[in-house]
């Protein structure tokens, strides 16, 4: 028996436009009235929740960041978070330095997004910013989520490849886009699963009651920590081979036609 649904956004649910179809949007209120507890797990900051607002309006708890931040959207407000310090990132970007000299770099705060020279295409909107300073008491106040490193010259796989070996001790490593080679770290304990898994304790639901979807390294944890994972047919390959089952494409709102399944 269902009785949570975790779904990813970013190409599980929300396509290139930044849009959430209406069959996609029915199927999760027809599950939330049919009793089941649904939560949004994504790579997203909770500041921009922007399609599942249009969606589904206030509706229930996201886990964003990868699993750091874990945000009541009913209530607008962070129930909590778990960080890493200016330090540890500091220390992340010696590393990636190594490899890729030419490395550019972001951090997300609990309060906003600092970025590093470089890191943003020319005329692009990333909403509120301010300079990436690792040395600054303010970011460490604010509190790293998550901290990003992008190359311009290596395939995303590539660099992963590359730095993955020799950060995993000191945070968690992942990446979830095809387009841009974009790492995204953590706190060394975070990922999607974490979050997913006390969230669950706390409603009394275990691991076999939940139905998961995502498309992206960035989902393999919780796609292998849900008794009932679904990978994208058009994900990474990874998530493919991680997940038990396959939904179809975002396209052919692959993840509606399982919910409309399971409700029959």
């Amino acid at each position: 028996m269902i009785k949570l649904i975790a779904s990813d956004l970013d190409g599980t649910i929300v396509d290139r436009e930044g849009n959430i179809s209406e069959r996609t949007r029915r199927a999760f209120l027809d599950a939330r009235d049919a009793g089941i507890h649904i939560v949004f797990v994504t790579g997203r900051p909770f500041r921009w929740l922007t399609p599942i607002i249009e969606a589904f309006g206030g509706m229930g708890t996201v886990i964003c960041s990868n699993g750091a931040v874990l945000y009541d959207l009913e209530q607008d407000r962070v129930i909590w978070s778990r960080t890493l310090t200016a330090a540890t990132a500091k220390q992340a970007e010696q590393i990636i330095l190594e490899h890729e000299p030419n490395a550019a770099f972001a951090a997300e705060t609990t309060r906003g997004l600092h970025l590093g020279a470089n890191f943003a295409e020319q005329n692009r909107t990333l909403g509120s910013q301010s300079v990436l300073d690792l040395n600054s008491e303010a970011i460490d106040q604010e509190g790293i989520v998550k901290f990003l490193a992008r190359s311009k010259s290596l395939p995303i796989d590539d660099f992963y490849a590359a730095v993955a070996p020799e950060l995993t001790q000191l945070l968690s490593v992942t990446h979830s886009a095809f387009g841009v080679s974009l790492l995204e770290m953590a706190h060394v304990d975070i990922h999607k699963a974490t979050t997913l898994d006390v969230y669950c304790r706390e409603l009394g639901i275990s691991a076999d009651e939940v139905m998961a979807f995502g498309d992206m390294p960035n989902d393999l944890e919780m796609l292998e920590y849900a008794g009932h994972g679904y990978a994208m047919a058009s994900g990474h390959p990874l998530a493919l081979a991680t997940a038990q089952h396959t939904a179809d494409t975002i396209e052919a709102d692959g993840v509606a036609q399982v919910i409309e399944k399971l409700l029959k």
